[in-house]
Order: structure tokens, then C-alpha cells, then sequence
């Protein structure tokens, strides 16, 4: 079993760092999930019998890591749940992309399911409404790759890599919606910002991608430094 990461925690939240291809929540291959290792984790260490309650109020795509936030009590999830839903809730990802990009941009697009290939596609105004917008970081000009910082105004299923590739800038190592590619999709989301369900206080937590897939290209600890 992965050792969690935890970055912080208390009795009403704990925040953890999601590894990649783990999936968030169990689903019918039963493989290991991130919902489950909180659990166990609480478990273990508070010596609890019997069930533990942990609320999962967002997900993270199975290949994508990053920090993620949990509940430890009902309350702490409804609130939590209300924050999103009220914008509250700060996601920032860093993403390697095919090709260079403006040095800033919004994307506002409508976002629904093809059902014959399960995947997402840019509408005309069917679907969803999603937001993000982005700042290029740094370019490879030998690889033509751009390392950009986005942050979510909405939190649609594969939003970053639909709205990214529909404009001709896939994600590194995104074989749904760019090239095969025996890699990595590069995309982690480094931060995550909430007002704390009970204390009032707003949190920050950060994460940086480690120097693998399409990151290995880029210098993340000096990216880091200028954020």
C-alpha cells in the first residue's frame, strides 16, 4: 500500500497528497483509492473501531495527482461541499502542453459527453459551462512544449485536457485527447485554497509535480520559487 502523504489534518478535514494513477474513489476494478487509504490511515492512528466517516467532496482524475481535501465529520462536509458550489474553493494545476501558448489566456467553453467514445467534447452551446484561465510559465523551444499554471473557475470532468487539446495544445502524455504516448499525462494540481469549514480561516496547501513525465523538461523548483 502507498504511504499517505499527508500535509495536514485535525478533527474536522484532513488534506492529503493524491499520487498519481490512484484512483480518488473505489470504482468497479477495486483497484487501491485514495478515499480508502484516508480511511485506513485514520484508522490506525487514532485507534478506531469499527467504521470511520471520511467525506470525499472532490475528485481528481485517476492519472492525475495532487492535493486533495477530505472530511472527518458530516458537518465539515456539507460546508465543504457549499464551498464549491459557492466558488469558494481555489484549484490551481500545472500542466506541460503541446506546442507554445499565449502568455495568458481564458477559456470559456460548453463541454459535453460523447457517449460513443466516452469522452468530452467542446459544443456549441450544449453541455456544461467551463472556465479556466492560465499563465505560461516557461517554454521548451527545443521540444516546443509550454509549462503553464491554471486555475479552475469550474471543475467539469477532463475540463484541462478537453479545453487544451480543442485548441491544438494537447497535455504531455494525454493519449485520450493527443498522441499515444507510453507517459505520464502531465497535469498536478499543486493548490488547493478554502475558507476551513469550522475555524473560518482561509487554508492554502501546496503540492509541486515532481521532475517526471513531461515536468522533467522544465525546472520546477526555480517555477516555484517565482510563483
Amino acid at each position: 500500500m502507498n504511504k499517505l502523504d499527508v500535509l495536514y489534518e485535525d478533527n474536522h478535514i484532513i488534506v492529503v497528497v493524491k499520487p498519481k494513477n490512484v484512483l480518488s474513489q473505489q470504482d468497479s476494478t477495486k483497484d487501491m483509492d485514495l478515499l480508502s487509504m484516508v480511511k485506513d490511515y485514520v484508522k490506525e492512528k487514532y485507534h478506531k473501531k469499527g467504521n470511520v466517516y471520511i467525506g470525499l467532496v472532490h475528485r481528481l482524475d485517476r492519472p492525475v495527482g495532487g492535493v486533495m481535501v477530505f472530511a472527518r465529520s458530516s458537518k465539515a462536509a456539507s460546508r465543504l461541499s457549499d464551498s464549491i458550489r459557492t466558488h469558494d474553493f481555489k484549484k490551481k494545476y500545472m500542466a506541460v502542453v503541446h506546442g507554445k501558448v499565449p502568455r495568458q489566456g481564458e477559456f470559456v467553453d460548453y463541454l459535453k459527453k460523447d457517449v460513443n467514445y466516452n469522452t468530452k467534447v467542446v459544443s456549441e452551446k450544449e453541455g456544461k459551462l467551463s472556465k479556466l484561465t492560465y499563465t505560461l510559465l516557461d517554454y521548451n523551444r527545443e521540444l516546443d512544449l509550454s509549462l503553464v499554471d491554471i486555475s479552475l473557475e469550474t471543475g467539469r470532468h477532463h475540463q484541462i485536457r478537453v479545453q487544451f487539446a480543442s485548441r491544438g495544445y494537447p497535455l504531455y502524455g494525454d493519449s485520450r485527447y493527443g498522441e499515444l504516448s507510453s507517459e505520464d499525462i502531465a497535469l498536478h494540481a499543486y493548490e488547493l485554497s478554502f475558507t476551513h469549514p469550522v475555524k473560518k480561516e482561509v487554508m492554502t496547501f501546496t503540492n509541486y509535480p515532481p521532475q517526471e513525465s513531461g515536468f522533467k523538461y522544465f525546472d520546477i523548483d526555480k517555477i516555484k520559487n517565482s510563483l
